[in-house]
């Protein structure tokens, strides 16, 4: 880690510092996310759970995936399955993974891309590792985060945007010492290349050992920062933060992060994934594989599941044949 990086920072774009009088976010709550598994039995860390639905909107749910070494024969993915009213945003740290749908629509992200799909009115998919990964074993490490729509866009049609690792914005903390990749959103007028339906931003941040960066934030944004790696603090009172914990923000005007001067040899720098966004404040329904505004949508969205109107498995492809 990180997939994506440059030989000479210094000659990046630079955020700038925050304005005179510009307020710190202070820390509300760190929490740190259990481990679990997921699909087909490849190790997560849950980054939100515990922590109220109403302090993550617009956001829903987030997993790490990995960081995990595999041996030969180990990689694992998912076994299809449907999703309806959100989006899925999955950014490959390091690895591959293969995307299919029951449209027709797939991709490869590897090393530093995001998948970017938005589920809309329901479709059905699945994840895996490629056939030369599994045969290889190898690392693999990532995020999918699960973004909300509003009522009035939970049924629109799925979409995709396929965000190649070379595409995002990458800028300097005025120093040099943090390296901000930004993925959609703005960031002190530097845009990300993803498309949102709602206004929200999403960075991966690197700081190097015993630097300190305070990023610009959009005050009607709430302000989420998880750590990927390595250890650190947040927030003015420098509250710690380590790899695998989660610190939601109060309000203000900025986002400060540092890394601690001693890292672990595994863990040169601290990663951080920062995500904040303008709240939908609509009532959620959520379970499982659906995110809704009531329980009676969910229920429709699990019939039509069963129904088929989310779509069909499409059948295998013939051996030699392109998959995607």
């Amino acid at each position: 880690m990180p997939a994506v990086t440059v030989e000479n920072i210094l000659a990046l774009p630079r955020v700038a510092e925050p304005v005179a009088g510009a307020v710190s976010r202070p820390v509300h709550s760190v929490t740190t996310a259990p481990a679990g598994f997921e699909g087909e039995g490849f190790p997560v860390r849950r980054a939100f759970a515990g922590v109220d639905l109403a302090a993550l909107d617009p956001f829903i749910h987030m997993d790490q995936m990995g960081e995990v070494e595999y041996a030969p024969g180990e990689p694992k993915g998912t076994p299809w399955h449907p999703h309806r009213g959100f989006e899925t945003v999955t950014y490959i740290i390091d690895g591959t993974f293969v995307h299919r749908d029951s449209t027709g629509g797939g991709g490869v992200i590897t090393n530093g891309d995001t998948q970017w799909m938005t589920a809309g009115s329901g479709l059905l998919h699945i994840e895996t590792p490629p056939e030369e990964l599994v045969v290889s074993g190898g690392l693999f490490h990532g995020l999918q985060l699960w973004v909300n729509l509003p009522r009035a866009q939970k049924m629109s049609p799925p979409r995709y945007q396929d965000i190649r690792g070379g595409d995002v914005a990458l800028l300097s903390s005025p120093d040099g010492g943090a390296l901000v990749r930004v993925i959609a959103g703005t960031l002190d007028g530097h845009e990300g290349p993803g498309v949102t339906h709602t206004p929200i931003t999403v960075l991966h941040v690197t700081v190097a050992p015993g630097a300190r960066v305070r990023l610009p934030w959009e005050p009607g944004y709430n302000a989420l920062v998880y750590a990927l790696n390595g250890t650190g603090s947040v927030g003015p009172g420098r509250q710690p933060l380590r790899m695998g914990q989660l610190a939601v923000l109060g309000g203000g005007d900025v986002v400060e992060v540092g890394a601690d001067a001693s890292q672990e040899s595994r863990s040169p720098s601290l990663d951080l994934y920062v995500l904040g966004g303008r709240p939908i404040r609509e009532p959620v329904a959520a379970y499982g594989p659906f995110v809704m505004n009531t329980r009676a949508e969910l229920v429709q969205a699990f019939e039509d599941f069963q129904a088929g109107r989310l779509g069909t498995v499409p059948a295998e492809p013939h051996p030699g044949h392109d998959v995607l």
